[in-house]
């Protein structure tokens, strides 16, 4: 079991010749999106951008095409994304005759449709030190390995407490909640380093065969999905050292943990593993203490289901013209004042 593992575990400075990877891609004939999915991430998108279309557009074309997935954002995310550079969309105008929803996998799903890349790679929009090999040290083992289908990062995560920045300590929900659970059913996906990282990219002929948790589940039903119908050997993973983002508070880390926690027994119950004798109740309850004042929150999660992409009858026609493509993007300054 763990020698599986290790095999397939890479490092981003194997990949730093960008160039190299720019000539496997030609002689693979394989196009590569990246995209953000964003919510209120005006503070960093516009550097994340910057970073990889200098790198990986301008000065080597690693990258057909560099895209924002939006959840509504109410400050200026997409208006600077597209000044820097990139395509913006708005989800909830993307295949709008499926219904409105919200949330993380929903972007990533919705993505699948608009992206026209054979590799696809998702990045968080929250990284204060992202990097080219966030993008590179990802795509790089996908371009190297035909048996690879899809590839995690993993890194140091520092947690922020009172203004200091602590070497260890963020990933909390992965390893008071995800790695247990999958130590429980799935022992080999325990032994992922970061199961429930934000930077991943896998093929499109995997992933638009997979449902898509629209919440914070979407990382861990990717996993058990992937491993149940093709095992461990086809998930690669690559160090990436560190990664500086905002650390969520305590009660957002509740609600992410009762829809990762719905994907899971929703896997589990499928694949025969638990009889579930009741349904699980839909909405997040916590009591809260304030100054003294006992309030009983009862909140709205996002636990809803998208099924294959490649099911939906809009996605099968987009993919008739997507065939050959390249994109031409030209890299503008950023200047905030202009925006």
């Amino acid at each position: 079991m763990y020698e599986n593992i290790t095999t397939n575990v890479f490092d981003h400075r194997r990949y730093a010749d960008i160039g190299r990877l720019v000539e496997l891609k030609k002689r693979k004939g394989i196009t590569i999106s990246l995209a953000f999915p964003t919510y209120n991430e005006e503070a960093n998108i516009a550097s994340e951008i910057e970073v990889v279309r200098r790198a990986m557009v301008q000065q080597y074309p690693l990258l057909d095409e560099v895209v924002v997935i939006d959840s509504g954002s109410t400050d200026k995310t997409r208006e600077i994304a597209r000044y820097v550079g990139a395509d913006a969309y708005l989800a909830e105008n993307i295949l709008p005759e499926l219904g409105p929803a919200r949330g993380k996998g929903e972007n990533l799903w919705k993505s699948l449709h608009v992206l026209k890349g054979d590799i696809i790679v998702w990045a968080d929009a929250d990284i204060e030190n992202f990097h080219p090999k966030f993008v590179y040290g990802l795509v790089g083992p996908l371009l190297e390995n035909e048996d690879l289908l899809f590839v995690k990062a993993f890194y140091e995560r520092p947690l922020l407490v009172g203004g200091d920045l602590l070497g260890t300590g963020g990933g909390r929900v992965t390893e008071i909640f995800v790695r247990p659970a999958f130590g429980c059913f799935y022992p080999e996906l325990a032994l992922l380093f970061q199961p429930c990282a934000g930077e991943y990219a896998g093929r499109r002929s995997l992933l638009e065969n997979l449902p898509f948790s629209m919440g914070y589940g979407v990382e861990t039903g990717l996993l058990i999905d992937i491993y149940e119908r093709f095992g461990i050997d086809v998930i690669g993973q690559v160090n990436l050292d560190k990664r500086i983002h905002r650390n969520q508070n305590i009660e957002n880390l509740g609600k992410m943990s009762f829809e990762i926690m719905h994907t899971l027994m929703n896997r589990l119950q499928k694949s025969g593993r638990i009889d579930m004798n009741s349904k699980m109740r839909k909405n997040f309850v916590r009591a809260k203490l304030d100054e003294n004042d006992i309030q009983f929150l009862d909140e709205t999660v996002q636990i809803g289901e998208r099924p294959a992409m490649a099911s939906i009858p809009a996605y099968k026609e987009r993919r008739k013209s997507c065939r050959k493509w390249s994109w031409s993007g030209t890299v503008k300054p950023y200047k905030i004042a202009s925006v």
